[in-house]
């Protein structure tokens, strides 16, 4: 878990909330590389699955999805199979990279009696089961992003931060994200304006960073991934400058396994990105 810490400003002023507008931080200018299919694999979903909304890479190196009709695994061949009994409309879904600790929130489904919105689901099974956490019919988070002793997430407004599990939780910044994650320099947020924005003190403020026009983001250890709004996907190493790296089109989410490699997806296909050296 990161300390407090104080951001700055590229510009020389302190950051309270956010940064003013023009100001942004230090980063490097991003870089274009020629795609290469040697570095990105195409499969077909089989079945193709429902309104995909997430992500999370288990213990096992099992990819799960976060559907409108519950958890679903995908294999290698692209075979999708259900996990667990639980058919919850998953809007929200991440997990600690590594493990089988995962989050979720959304919507009941059929078979539930819980209360709408689901508030935050936690996992330690991979998905296989799920306890209520917290928030039961107040949040629905469409937005999270988690680590080691880390866990924020949006539900349409400001950031909500927990270093407890999604116990307990405390403001962020004034800042409504579109996709969050969070890498071993910090937590990272793009806006629907595409704006790439940077915390180094666990999301009480940002400064905003020179980046691509960004629409998705994940993140685990040193390497964050992203897809801008042409559909190209880049990937950035902790201290150097965004490297463009393939283009894989509109996919619905994108999360990134421990090892760096990133899997985007749409309700009928998965990409398997391995990341440039």
């Amino acid at each position: 878990m990161r300390g407090p810490r104080t951001v700055a400003a590229a510009c020389g002023i302190s950051v309270v909330m956010l940064v003013l507008p023009g100001c942004t931080s230090a980063d490097p200018a991003p870089e274009r590389a020629q795609p290469s299919a040697e570095v990105t694999a195409r499969i077909a979903l089989s079945p193709g699955v429902s309104h995909l909304h997430g992500l999370q890479v288990s213990a096992d190196r099992t990819l799960l999805a976060g559907t409108h009709h519950g958890l679903v695994a995908i294999d290698p061949s692209g075979a999708t199979t259900a996990v667990g009994t639980s058919d919850d409309d998953l809007m929200g879904l991440t997990g600690i990279p590594g493990s089988d600790v995962v989050f979720a929130s959304g919507h009941p489904g059929r078979s539930s009696t819980a209360p709408n919105p689901l508030g935050l689901l936690a996992s330690t099974d991979g998905g296989r089961s799920w306890q209520d956490r917290s928030l039961s019919g107040e949040v629905d988070f469409h937005v999270l992003a988690a680590a080691d002793g880390l866990l924020i997430g949006s539900d349409g407004g400001p950031l909500r931060v927990s270093h407890d599990g999604g116990e307990t939780w405390t403001a962020g910044a004034q800042l409504v994200p579109r996709t969050l994650a969070i890498t071993d320099d910090g937590i990272w947020a793009a806006t629907d304006e595409g704006a790439v924005w940077h915390s180094i003190d666990d999301g009480r403020s940002f400064a905003e960073v020179a980046a691509p026009t960004i629409g998705l983001l994940a993140g685990s250890g040193s390497t964050l991934w992203a897809v801008d709004a042409e559909g190209y996907s880049w990937q950035r190493f902790e201290g150097r400058a965004w490297l463009q790296h393939s283009w894989i089109g509109a996919p619905d989410a994108i999360t990134v396994a421990p090892d760096g490699t990133a899997y985007a997806a749409t309700n009928a296909d998965l990409w398997t990105l391995t990341p440039r050296p």
